[in-house]
């Protein structure tokens, strides 16, 4: 009986330590992640510093990957290397539809060179929903970063650590099952 408490008490805390204790790199959707605390958009051999905004919302609180809230958000892509700003650069927000890169946008910026290698665009979300970012960067070879985003289902935690709740309650669930059975046995 003393190996089955244990097991029922033991289990589950030791799985939490492991699977919440460890750290673990933040990786962002499709083509955004975080470096050094820098959200960086790799399209092909390029790189872009990514900074989201919210203001109304939000204040000057920086975001990377989701979005936090419908409403105005502000983006803004900043070059990483001299080479992308003599590059046209052209940014394409799309519902998510799959695969369907050719689906109509939300939000279109036209390709252009930005010779201060930043680009700045404002777009208000209506409503809550999934979305997909394109940034195509180049004249000659094109190369695209594609990254999936949701945008107004606030900051994410149960999306964030929704594997180590399932991890978490399908332990305890197993433990207590054990500890049921144990008992039942005994009762025998």
């Amino acid at each position: 009986m003393n190996i089955v408490k244990a097991a029922v008490l033991g289990i589950p805390s030791l799985l939490l330590i492991l699977d919440c204790g460890g750290a673990r790199p933040a990786i962002a959707h499709g083509g955004v992640s975080m470096e050094k605390d820098v959200c960086k958009l790799r399209a092909g051999p390029y790189m872009m510093h990514f900074t989201g905004y919210q203001p109304a919302k939000q204040g000057n609180q920086e975001f990377c990957e989701d979005i936090p809230e419908i409403g105005r958000t502000v983006i803004v892509l900043d070059a990483v290397g001299d080479v992308l700003r003599d590059l046209p650069i052209e940014v394409r927000l799309l519902r998510d539809a799959g695969n369907d890169v050719d689906s109509e946008a939300v939000l279109r910026i036209p390709p252009k060179q930005y010779p201060t290698g930043s680009l700045s665009f404002q777009y208000t979300f209506p409503e809550s929903g999934r979305f997909v970012g394109l940034v195509t960067v180049g004249d000659g070879p094109k190369y695209v970063s594609r990254f999936p985003f949701s945008v107004g289902y606030g900051n994410g935690l149960w999306v964030r650590y929704r594997d180590s709740f399932a991890i978490v309650l399908g332990t305890l669930a197993a433990g207590a099952a054990l500890f049921w059975y144990s008992t039942l046995r005994k009762e025998s």
